[in-house]
């Protein structure tokens, strides 16, 4: 069976993860734009509803769904798909752009960051998964989009609890890919680049000044454009999208770039610690 054709979005029922902020709400919007029946999840209640205000001030007559729940809660997030699909009917498009990422040196970094870190990047990613693409084979048609990192690529300084929750997706999207060739389900794995969002602003504050360095270089996309290149390479039956030059090179060609990065990088650190020390 071929895969679905998601070039439109109207009516479909977009059920967005992490849709309260960032990039998640991004997506949002412009789902919203097209006509799609959306649904949002996150923790924040308050923050939800702003962001139901939000879109239905832009697009008056919108559809908009918000639930309440950790998507690292398998009960939580199982209760608020239940509660959007009574209101929306079945998920046609799953995105799962919950996550969190708390850098630091890895001496220094508690282990309970690592195990909450995996918990809702990966779990929180594959509970939502389980529970939609059983009814979306069966149907013969739906998408999950999982949105990743480039730090899923490529192991970056400072990134020890985040970098295995991101790679985890990466080897997650191939393996289910693999599976539902020729279902009608797609599997869509997006790697955003540094991305102007609250998360990023909270990463900030305990960013080493190594990992500064290093991703200074890779530039900031706003949320917008991300979700823009998310939907297109939906549109166009991507399976990886990677924004940016750098990014799609780095997914290309990682095994050859990797010696060059492992020195480019290394010696960016040494120096960044040297000035942070004489500081």
């Amino acid at each position: 069976m071929p895969a679905a054709d998601f070039r439109s979005l109207r009516d479909q029922h977009v059920f967005i993860t992490g849709g309260s902020s960032g990039i998640g709400l991004a997506l949002a919007r412009q789902v919203a734009a097209a006509g799609a029946r959306v649904s949002l999840v996150a923790r924040d209640a308050g923050k939800l509803a702003a962001a139901q205000t939000e879109i239905r001030v832009a697009h008056p007559g919108a559809a908009v769904g918000v639930f309440a729940g950790d998507v690292a809660v398998q009960a939580e997030i199982m209760a608020a798909l239940a509660e959007a699909e009574a209101l929306h009917g079945p998920v046609d498009v799953l995105i799962t752009s919950a996550g969190i990422a708390r850098p630091g040196y890895f001496e220094e970094v508690p282990v309970e960051v690592f195990e909450r870190t995996m918990a809702v990047n990966f779990f929180g990613t594959l509970y939502p998964l389980k529970a939609v693409v059983p009814a979306m084979r069966r149907r013969g048609r739906g998408a999950v989009v999982l949105i990743s990192s480039g730090a899923g690529l490529y192991g970056f300084f400072g990134y020890t609890p985040y970098s295995p929750s991101k790679f985890a997706l990466r080897g997650l999207a191939e393996s289910l890919r693999a599976e539902l060739a020729g279902s009608g389900v797609r599997i869509v794995i997006v790697y955003p680049p540094d991305t102007d969002t609250p998360q990023l602003a909270e990463e900030n504050r305990t960013k080493p000044v190594e990992t500064k360095a290093i991703t200074a270089g890779g530039g900031l996309w706003t949320a917008d454009a991300v979700a823009r290149a998310t939907l297109e390479g939906l549109a166009r039956g991507r399976f990886s999208v990677t924004p940016g030059f750098q990014l799609t090179a780095l997914a290309w060609l990682h095994s050859v770039l990797a010696p060059v990065l492992n020195w480019t990088f290394d010696r960016t650190a040494r120096r960044a610690r040297a000035k942070g020390a004489g500081k």
